[in-house]
């Protein structure tokens, strides 16, 4: 009997002992899973923290580029600061953006429209200010290829864009007026006309819109 009990009580303890091994095994395994996992996410980080890092080192060079073009412009004109801009808008960080346009501004005055048009729709522009700004002097490059179809969708973009900014908006929606009394399309430039009037009363443009409104009621 107590040969039996001895049996059962080792056969209790060995059960006992499997179950702490098992669980044990479980706990290791879940220890290497979790030890996995945090190296994974540590490797992550890391990856991140990197990408950052040399982001941000690209960024800074970028706008190194573009400050050194900035100096070329101002000291050296136009030919020597294109020069720096067109090298400067052949990175691929943010700054490189407005490279472009600084680019674009003076091709434009060079009456390069072609290459001022590449320049400006292969690059990004953002904000109430650099968007519509970029986007208006696409526009006005569209005007003096006689591409007006273009150049009224160009308008449209930045004067969205500008929003409600009182010293750029109506500048571009007389633009866009401009463009449809020249191509005879007396309707619409009417309600442009009227739209800025509603819109920016107080502004130098608002106030004196009525002279423009009357033109293009008596074009009709």
């Amino acid at each position: 009997m107590a040969k039996q009990n001895n049996k059962q009580a080792r056969t209790t303890v060995d059960e006992v002992n499997e179950t702490l091994t098992s669980w044990e095994q479980k706990l290791e395994n879940n220890r290497k899973l979790i030890y996995g996992g945090v190296g994974a996410i540590v490797a992550v980080f890391a990856a991140v923290a990197i990408f950052i890092m040399v982001r941000n080192n690209g960024m800074q060079d970028a706008q190194n580029m573009v400050n050194k073009a900035d100096m070329e412009y101002v000291t050296k004109g136009d030919s020597a600061g294109l020069a720096a801009y067109k090298k400067a808008a052949n990175e691929s960080y943010a700054p490189a953006n407005r490279a472009a346009q600084m680019a674009a501004t003076i091709l434009y005055k060079q009456k390069k429209y072609d290459e001022a048009i590449q320049l400006l729709e292969g690059s990004s522009f953002n904000g109430k200010i650099m968007g519509p700004a970029a986007q208006s002097l696409l526009a006005d490059c569209y005007v003096n290829k006689k591409n007006y179809d273009k150049a009224i969708s160009n308008y449209d973009k930045a004067i969205k864009q500008a929003g409600d900014n009182e010293s750029l908006t109506p500048i571009i929606m007389k633009k866009k007026a401009t463009v449809l009394h020249a191509t005879k399309k007396y309707d619409d430039e009417l309600a442009v006309y009227e739209a800025m009037k509603t819109q920016f009363p107080r502004t130098a443009l608002g106030m004196n819109i009525d002279k423009y409104i009357e033109r293009a009621k008596a074009s009709k």
